[in-house]
């Protein structure tokens, strides 16, 4: 007599799959936070610098950061590069390996020397910070911009001041940004801030404003300022 194909056989189990990690699944299933969206943000901002990426596939990348709503949504976007491959094994999004530290590469600026007199001068873009910038306004305006430069100490000191000039200092979200500075018939304006992580790159603005001004404060960057506050309204 035969075996019925319905029938039960006895010893035998069912097909079983392998089974899933539970904790790497419920990793890429947390919802990301600001600071997170940040994190990623800043790798691919010194990515940028770097020319790792152009700026096309920067701003496609900066888009799916702040429209992304969990971890596993954000990791791809910088598993390509060096630091989110470093960062991607569980990193804390505002721990203390968040920097790490090294000498200035060969032939990197000790300090920076900015002046406008009757004139305008600029430091922007993919700009290797030194530990120290002076810089010298006098019936001029100087721009620094360090949004997109490339850090390569944790300390760096900005000597600004402005006589019947202006001198406008923007610097990262997230970093340390601390004032010692004077207003003589003039007006020196710092948003200091303090960054979470105690690794962050410190930037101390001082000097003096006579009869001119000094400002000096984070910036996101209008793009990226639309983006977050877009994402902000749809949440």
């Amino acid at each position: 007599m035969t075996d019925s194909p319905l029938e039960k056989k006895p010893g035998t189990a069912p097909e079983t799959k392998p089974a899933v990690k539970d904790a790497d699944a419920a990793a890429v299933s947390v919802r990301a936070s600001d600071a997170d969206r940040d994190r990623i943000a800043d790798i691919l901002r010194e990515a940028l610098a770097e020319g790792r990426l152009d700026a096309e596939e920067h701003a496609e990348r900066i888009d799916a950061v702040y429209g992304a709503k969990t971890m596993g949504e954000l990791e791809p976007l910088v598993r390509d590069l060096p630091a989110g491959r470093a960062g991607s094994e569980a990193a804390p999004a505002s721990g203390p390996d968040r920097y790490e530290w090294t000498a200035p590469a060969q032939g990197a600026l000790a300090k920076d020397d900015v002046v406008a007199i009757f004139s305008g001068s600029t430091r922007k873009g993919r700009y290797r910070v030194p530990g120290k910038i002076n810089a010298f306004a006098c019936f001029g305006g100087i721009e620094i911009d360090l949004t997109e430069a490339v850090f390569e100490q944790q300390h760096v000191q900005i000597n600004a001041t402005a006589v019947f000039g202006g001198i406008e200092i923007r610097v990262p979200e997230n970093i340390t940004l601390r004032q010692k500075g004077t207003g003589i018939f003039g007006g020196f304006e710092v948003r200091t801030t303090e960054a979470e992580d105690p690794r962050a790159p410190v930037v101390l603005v001082q000097g003096a404003a006579i009869f001119g001004g000094v400002e000096a404060k984070p910036k996101l960057g209008k793009r990226l300022r639309d983006l977050r506050d877009r994402l902000r309204k749809e949440l």
